[in-house]
């Protein structure tokens, strides 16, 4: 199967970029509805639709929901480029569409996404309300668990630009976890079975991106969504899509997403009995919070009439100013980076340090300044 492929073919062209809200998927959504396939399951909190699209009339359910964090829209726009597919005359699809009966919830978070916030509009992660169902989206997708009766489920999210895969300079493109369903972590067969089709998407996305696929952090936790259904023996995989070289709107990783659905749909499609993969899927190298978006190395800083060479680093900030996603830049460390990594680093050689306050970075504050006072940064960024 050409993964490469089927990704560029059935990319959803319509959706795009990082900020995607209901209005976005709604009218795909209703192009998709040819045969009463769309549901809506319940309203958010501020009275949205939160919808589910059922496909396929097969006996293996597969139940997968995105945006449950409203600022984490790469899974989304796989989701659409997967429903492309499902909808193709290619003979593959058609075949799934035998096997398979899809649950999808595209958007969960329908307010955090329209403000692009983690949270719900009560301020609440819907991803740690798995036991007390506080929140009505939480209750609708637990009410889709009870009703549909998954057998495997796919929990789509987005991790931060921060994690590398293990101790290398390699980003988590995408990372994946098989939940704990207890505290002491043990394995069973449930979560085996979700073993074993995260090593398959591993074993297909290390040919197209070597090196750069992690494995998230198993520690257990009932309020979190993915442990309480893995407890519940059905076997459930998060996904986390992450970052790609110079891909800050994720339509690299939202291929990658994709490939990793088609190959693990395909697993499940083409095995019954899965061997036990957990050393396989062990040595995946754990997620580690080593990167920042922008390193500075080497810049001189005035300290009280002293001069001295210091490095600092700056993270992006994802804030929406205007109906428009903006990238702003600020000092996240300062001084020692060792162990760091900069998703772009620049050396300044000695350049002295300036702005437009005390000619001093300070941590948290907007990283606008000047390196010899020719050399303009703005946001983080070399202002050319």
């Amino acid at each position: 199967m050409n993964f490469e492929q089927l990704a560029d073919t059935y990319k959803e062209p319509v959706l795009s970029g990082r900020y995607i809200t209901l209005e976005d998927i709604e009218p795909l959504l209703n192009q998709w509805n040819t045969d009463n396939q769309l549901k809506v399951a319940g309203q958010s909190v501020l009275q949205q639709p939160i919808y589910t699209y059922i496909l396929g009339h097969g006996t293996t359910r597969v139940l997968m929901w995105s945006q449950m964090h409203g600022n984490e829209s790469t899974t989304t726009k796989a989701v659409f480029d997967l429903l492309r597919f499902l909808h193709s005359d290619n003979e593959i699809a058609k075949s799934w569409l035998s096997h398979f009966t899809f649950m999808i919830l595209p958007m969960l978070n329908p307010d955090g996404a329209k403000v692009y916030t983690r949270e719900n509009a009560n301020g609440i992660d819907l991803n740690r309300d798995a036991q007390d169902l506080s929140q009505p989206e939480s209750k609708i997708l637990r009410n889709c668990f009870n009703e549909f009766q998954p057998q495997y489920c796919f929990n789509l999210h987005d991790q931060r630009t921060i994690y590398a895969v293990g101790d290398t300079n390699k980003p988590a493109t995408v990372s994946f976890l098989a939940p704990a369903y207890n505290a002491s972590r043990d394995m069973n067969t449930v979560r085996e079975k979700a073993i074993g089709i995260i090593v398959a998407m591993n074993e297909t996305l290390q040919k197209i991106i070597p090196n750069q696929v992690g494995r998230f952090d198993d520690a257990f936790n009932l309020n979190c969504v993915g442990d309480t259904f893995q407890s519940l023996e059905v076997p459930t995989i998060l996904f986390e899509a992450g970052h790609f070289q110079k891909d800050y709107q994720r339509e690299q990783t939202r291929k990658f997403i994709f490939m990793a659905l088609v190959s693990g749909l395909q697993f499940i499609y083409e095995n019954v009995v899965v061997d036990n993969k957990t050393t396989d899927y062990l040595n995946i190298p754990q997620n580690k919070a080593v990167f920042f978006d922008i390193v500075y190395k080497n810049v001189k800083i005035n300290y009280d009439g002293i001069e001295k060479n210091t490095n600092f680093a700056v993270h992006y900030k994802e804030e929406l100013q205007d109906g428009q996603l903006c990238f702003n830049g600020y000092f996240a460390q300062i001084g020692n980076l060792e162990a760091a990594f900069g998703h772009f680093e620049y050396d300044a050689e000695g350049a002295l340090y300036s702005d437009s306050v005390d000619n001093i970075p300070k941590l948290e504050t907007k990283a606008d300044f000047w390196l010899d006072k020719t050399i303009e940064i703005v946001n983080g960024r070399i202002n050319c």
